[in-house]
């Protein structure tokens, strides 16, 4: 079984109710298209308010079933409290997939798409946090867990996992050319169109204390390997 299906999931939620203002046609009321990206993305962004301030924390995540899971050290936090307090939470994810040049630098834009899931962070029941924390780890770097040595209970419970539920869910996306016509008044001698963007793992670097002809773990020549023979390739063409 995996370490995802041992996680109690609720109900899939409806389509979210908040709306798009701006430009309302790029929302994106998938719930394919959100999993989608909350699973291709490993850093998002928790914010909330503290003490009448505004915190913005960067941190990684893993979407399992219909929740957010975070995670982070019981000694203090805020998002411990916010949690403890069940104030609104909100938690931002965003995968940039091209430049936008347009022939001038106002029609210019990006590709991309972003969702922010609103909710009250809830702490995983101690008998979930174990299955909790090997899907955290086997979202953020895969086949990992079965490399390494087992996590002790010391290290279990100085580790807190939150859940935040997407069952508020709002998400935006931009995936077009330059707005453009023929007959727009622009200069079409002026190089127009889109640069996308794509990213890869780098060559692997072993730490200082790992000792020389030691063999690369499966899970980094998973990570790694299959992306750095496209680039090779691509180089070749």
């Amino acid at each position: 079984m995996k370490p995802s299906a041992q996680l109690a999931q609720p109900a899939q939620p409806a389509p979210p109710a908040r709306r798009i203002r701006r430009i309302s046609e790029r929302q994106v009321v998938d719930r394919a298209a959100v999993d989608a990206l909350l699973d291709e993305e490993l850093v998002g962004h928790l914010a909330a308010v503290v003490d009448g301030v505004p915190i913005v924390v960067p941190m990684g995540f893993a979407r399992v079933g219909d929740d957010v899971l975070v995670h982070g050290s019981t000694g203090g936090g805020f998002a411990l409290r916010a949690a403890a307090e069940q104030s609104t939470v909100a938690f931002s994810v965003t995968a940039l997939d091209g430049l936008v040049y347009a022939r001038s630098l106002f029609d210019s834009s990006m590709n991309y798409r972003s969702a922010v899931v609103y909710g009250v962070l809830e702490p995983v029941a101690d008998d979930e946090a174990d299955a909790a924390l090997l899907a955290l780890s086997e979202r953020l770097m895969p086949g990992r867990p079965a490399e390494v040595r087992a996590t002790i209970r010391k290290e279990v419970a100085a580790t807190r996992v939150l859940r935040l539920r997407l069952d508020d869910v709002v998400m935006k996306a931009r995936a077009a050319g330059v707005s453009e016509s023929a007959d727009d008044g622009e200069d079409h001698s002026v190089w127009a169109g889109v640069v996308p963007l794509s990213r890869s793992w780098g060559t692997p670097e072993p730490s200082a204390l790992t000792p020389t002809g030691t063999p690369m773990p499966d899970s980094v020549l998973a990570m790694t390997t299959p992306r750095m023979s496209a680039g090779r390739d691509s180089m070749k063409g």
